[in-house]
């Protein structure tokens, strides 16, 4: 298949040659979406030469179809679902709210690790360039976006490596701007782009986030 990309990090070093090329970021902070989104931030934040932080957004899978999106949750009561799927599966309320409150759970149990002691994420004045591995639905992302506008953010701009063109139509609705390297005609999952799409473990956001934290960053 052709323009797939080895793996996270040299997806990630050509979406910093993209967005290095849209102009100048000062008063930026990248955010990854954790944990596929880290690998690809760090090149991206560093390239910028902007602080790398994470914005954890938890997906609301369909229970026993996970990979099926009603929707997404994040920080600070960022909530967006996919009302036309959730009709037409014709998913309860109560469902819905099992399935938010294992999510909500995971969000609060990955914010405590990946913080560490640091302070609350502060977005005041500053544009936010939300960073993911991929768009397929854009469901996490469109909590994203709605967290980050919370959070304070001047501007909200997207970044990916690969991302299906209804979605990324979609999201320059909702977003300030979206800067996708790839746009495939048919994307039916992001992984199919990478050569190594293996996970990516919370040990190794941790230490994107401790190298981003060092001198220089």
């Amino acid at each position: 298949m052709s323009g797939r990309f080895a793996d996270r990090a040299q997806a990630g070093e050509r979406l910093a040659e993209v967005v290095l090329g849209r102009g100048a970021w000062e008063g930026t902070t990248v955010l990854a979406l954790p944990r596929g989104g880290v690998p690809v931030a760090a090149p991206v934040a560093r390239a910028l030469q902007a602080p790398l932080d994470v914005l954890v957004v938890r997906k609301l899978g369909l229970p026993g179809h996970e990979e099926l999106a009603l929707g997404a949750i994040g920080p600070g009561g960022a909530r967006a679902l996919n009302d036309d799927l959730i009709r037409r599966l014709g998913i309860s309320p109560e469902v819905l709210r099992a399935v938010e409150t294992r999510e909500e759970a995971e969000l609060q149990r990955r914010e405590a690790r990946y913080r560490a002691g640091r302070s609350p994420l502060n977005l005041s004045g500053r544009t936010a360039l939300l960073v993911d591995d991929g768009l397929a639905t854009g469901a996490t992302m469109r909590a994203a976006i709605l967290a980050a506008r919370h959070l304070g953010a001047a501007g909200v701009v997207v970044a990916v490596p690969v991302g299906a063109p209804d979605t990324v139509e979609e999201l320059q609705q909702l977003a300030d701007d979206v800067i996708c390297v790839l746009t495939p005609e048919h994307l039916t999952a992001v992984g199919l782009y990478y050569r190594d799409f293996s996970q990516t473990s919370d040990e190794a956001v941790e230490a994107a986030l401790a190298a981003a934290a060092g001198p220089g960053a």
